[in-house]
């Protein structure tokens, strides 16, 4: 007995006929997201004003003197520019300095040089971690899913599961979870 599994779009509830014409969003920040990330899928076409409808936005951190954290604060450019009242924004940011990077300790350098994990490796690749998941790492997962998942429950981690849409997404395993009939929600 087959499988057929039906795909929609995420925004429209629209039928998709062709998986070719389905674009994946990955939801960075939205108010109404709680535990990070999130990806979607809609229809090309549906997106077509999505360009038309971005807006410019800036990104600034506030300084303030007696608070031991930066505060972040995202606005649009217009409305970033309008504070500028001596010169024009573009003419203020010209004449700027480069913001200064703080540099950790040397010693502290060198411990997280040493302690820097190559997840991209096969004794390595499909480690928990909270760290982003790389094309490398997503390859080695692929190519070696089954070696890797007898490592992992030999050392008693969690093992990576084909049924388990973070999982599958987080690895790039669509395909192979699409071969063998397991369906995503």
């Amino acid at each position: 007995m087959g499988q057929k599994i039906i795909r929609f779009s995420d925004l429209t509830g629209e039928h998709v006929e062709n998986d070719d014409d389905l674009v994946r969003i990955v939801v960075h920040r939205h108010p109404d997201l709680a535990d990070g990330p999130v990806e979607i899928e809609a229809l090309a076409g549906e997106l077509a004003a999505v360009e038309e409808l971005a807006l410019d936005l800036v990104t600034i951190e506030l300084h303030v003197p007696g608070s031991d954290e930066p505060r972040t604060v995202v606005m649009e450019a217009g409305a970033f520019d309008r504070l500028a009242s001596a010169a024009p924004m573009a003419e203020v940011l010209r004449g700027a300095k480069p913001a200064a990077r703080s540099v950790p300790s040397q010693s502290a350098a060198s411990l997280a040089v040493k302690e820097k994990v190559n997840y991209a490796s096969l004794e390595n690749a499909g480690r928990p971690h909270k760290g982003r998941t790389t094309d490398a790492e997503k390859q080695v997962v692929q190519q070696h899913l089954e070696e890797i998942n007898e490592r992992l429950a030999t050392e008693g981690v969690r093992t990576i599961d084909l049924a388990n849409s973070e999982h599958v997404s987080r690895y790039g395993l669509e395909a192979l979870a699409r071969a063998i009939g397991v369906t995503q929600d």
